[in-house]
């Protein structure tokens, strides 16, 4: 009689205990040249991320030069007194690094990641770009004609050009906030080589710059580095510039950027809020995600799985631009697409969800897959240094405390049902929402205005 083959299976692997996390504490000071820094020692990041913050915002564009600071930033790379612009892409090629700079409401970021083993070479190569970049005339005529090239891009893109339309109607003309990012046609074919060295020389300085450095630090002797480097970099001292008060108009209304033909409308919702200083903030982070956070929110849960109308609807809110004095603010925005025939029906499903929120709240069930998704998700979020660091800028560019992130997240856990709610139905209000659809007039122009959720007015797509 043969014998039956036994098998022996190991026990089946348990789950651990779960490791308390917070978000990473940086240590902060200053160099002799008056640059704050703060570093963040991330045991096992081999990949330092390094972000240097310019107090050179978009505001102190000088008139009629609305981009000045985006061609700046993007010239960083472009050469310094030391190196051409192909031997200083060279050179960071041979470090293993990427240096990227964009340009936006409250300043210049600089972005730099880099192998640890690398580091002082590239820190080097960022030190010369901010302490004596070169700025050739070549390469910001190269770099203004790349930009005019991108507008046409940008203007045929439905989002981008809600999002221009949005901010033009929300903000007066005078605002900065009102005008594209990175400058229009007409403003940006003005800049010149002298005109981006002009704008340096006023704004660019370590003492009022920051830099934030993370990564696995294990020794490195980081205060002879930046001395070598970053404290090379000298400049004038000067205060920061005030922040101004910013006013905005979002009396429900309807603006229809005409696409004739268009077999999709692009929809933008938004208004303006108070920045992340306000104490309504977590609630509002927490309501907002219940709304329209992920696939499994409200408006996706109507106008994705019940109508079919849209491959996704996302609510979210941005700062714009802080204030150390809480005077900041933010845009809150409702942003999807829909075919074109569903437009007016899909409005009409969007704000009876946003009525039946404001009559029946949110339920405890929704208020908790919104916390664990928040805040579970945390020690995934911040796994790169990359993220760390680009949190930590956030924070110092938004002047708030650097332990703002760690609280947030106590305080979300924290947040009832009833407060999100709240919070929810404060940020989007359906009286109080200028919408923008970027979509073919002729034929939803009728329906929309059938809604009665504002006034409706027709732009050329131009």
């Amino acid at each position: 009689m043969t014998e039956l083959a036994t098998m022996d299976f190991h026990p089946q692997p348990q789950a651990g205990q779960p490791k308390p996390w917070a978000f990473p504490a940086p240590e902060r000071g200053t160099l002799d040249n008056g640059l704050t820094v703060l570093r963040c020692h991330r045991p096992g990041q081999q990949v330092v991320a390094v972000e240097v913050l310019l107090a050179a915002p978009l505001e102190a564009e000088p008139a009629g030069l609305d981009g000045v600071a985006t061609i700046m930033a993007r010239a960083f790379s472009e050469g310094t007194d030391k190196l051409s612009a192909e031997e200083f892409a060279a050179e960071l090629e041979r470090c293993g690094a990427t240096l990227d700079a964009h340009a936006d409401h409250p300043g210049v970021r600089l972005s730099l990641e880099v192998p640890v083993s690398r580091l002082p070479k590239a820190l080097g190569l960022l030190a010369d770009a901010l302490r004596a970049p070169a700025f050739a005339e070549s390469e910001v005529e190269r770099l203004v004609r790349n930009r005019l090239d991108e507008i046409p891009h940008e203007t045929a893109n439905p989002a981008r050009r809600a999002a221009k339309e949005l901010s033009k109607e929300l903000f007066p003309a005078t605002s900065r906030m009102s005008r594209p990012r990175q400058g229009t046609e007409e403003t940006v074919q003005k800049i010149d080589s002298a005109a981006v060295r002009a704008f340096f020389d006023k704004h660019v300085r370590p003492a009022t710059s920051t830099a934030v450095i993370v990564g696995d630090l294990t020794g490195v002797d980081l205060d002879a580095l930046l001395a070598e480097t970053l404290g090379d970099w000298t400049g004038s001292s000067a205060e920061p510039r005030p922040v101004p008060s910013v006013a905005a108009d979002d009396t429900g209304r309807v603006i229809i950027v005409d696409r004739p033909g268009a077999v999709q409308t692009q929809l933008l919702i938004g208004r303006v809020g108070a920045d992340r200083h306000d104490r309504v903030w977590p609630a509002q982070v927490l309501g907002t995600y219940c709304l329209g956070g992920t696939l499994t929110s409200r408006l996706d849960r109507v106008l994705r799985e019940e109508k079919g109308y849209t491959y996704g609807v996302r609510a979210f809110g941005q700062v714009l631009r802080a204030a150390p004095d809480g005077t900041g603010i933010a845009m809150l925005a409702i942003s999807g697409s829909v075919d074109t025939p569903n437009t007016g029906p899909a409005l009409d499903d969007l704000w009876k969800v946003l009525r039946t929120l404001a009559a029946e709240g949110l339920t405890d069930a929704e208020r908790d897959i919104a916390v664990q998704n928040l805040v579970g998700v945390a020690p995934l979020k911040f796994e790169t240094a990359a993220a760390v660091a680009g949190t930590l800028a956030d924070q110092v560019e938004q002047y708030l405390p650097d332990d703002y992130q760690a609280t947030l997240y106590q305080q979300l856990a924290a947040t009832g049902t009833v407060e999100a709610t709240a919070a929810a139905v404060s940020a989007f209000p359906v009286d109080r929402l200028v919408t923008v659809l970027v979509g073919d007039a002729a034929q939803i122009q009728e329906p929309v205005k059938a809604l009665g959720i504002g006034e409706v007015t027709v732009v050329s797509a131009e």
